[in-house]
């Protein structure tokens, strides 16, 4: 069976939001209900949630991240001008590609976060690796910090996405 371009990529565009759903599902589960609640659980309680929900919740987590990536920039490739996209458009007066592009930069920027900074931080805040207390505390908060941050680029983000792939001009 052989599958045009245009049907590849809807397909490619379905795993692609289906992927985005998750990271940035969980993303928002992260900071608007785990992050809030935790003052609240009682302390004999907690190692529950850093021993078995969080590292569960921070796998789909990062690989939602990656899938959204790859099945991004594949889209890109199949739909657009990927060099267009990583540009801005550079040149070619177009607003959606533009907004796009955007979306883009701040997709790849919020997964590099992920992977690099989030990930490696939540390891040792979690126990997952060796640290000391001292290195656990700071550890934690840096992961927060950065996904408090992916948090808030999420909506320019998902402005651009959606902008991008809609705009009528």
């Amino acid at each position: 069976m052989d599958m045009d371009i245009g049907s590849l990529a809807m397909y490619v565009r379905w795993l692609h939001v289906i992927s985005g759903v998750m990271w940035i599902g969980l993303l928002w589960y992260f900071n608007f209900v785990q992050i809030p609640t935790m003052p609240e659980i009682p302390d004999d309680q907690k190692p529950a949630i850093g021993k078995h929900i969080a590292p569960r919740a921070l796998f789909w987590f990062r690989w939602g991240a990656m899938a959204t990536i790859f099945f991004g920039l594949w889209l890109g490739y199949l739909k657009y001008d990927l060099s267009d996209l990583l540009t801005l458009s550079h040149g070619q007066g177009s607003v959606a590609m533009t907004l796009l592009g955007i979306g883009m930069w701040f997709g790849i920027i919020m997964w590099f976060n992920v992977w690099f900074v989030i990930w490696p931080n939540q390891k040792k805040a979690l126990g997952l690796v060796e640290a000391d207390a001292e290195t656990k505390a700071k550890a934690g908060r840096t992961a927060m910090l950065f996904s408090r941050t992916n948090t808030l680029l999420s909506i320019p983000m998902l402005l651009g996405m959606v902008a991008g792939s809609h705009f009528a001009g």
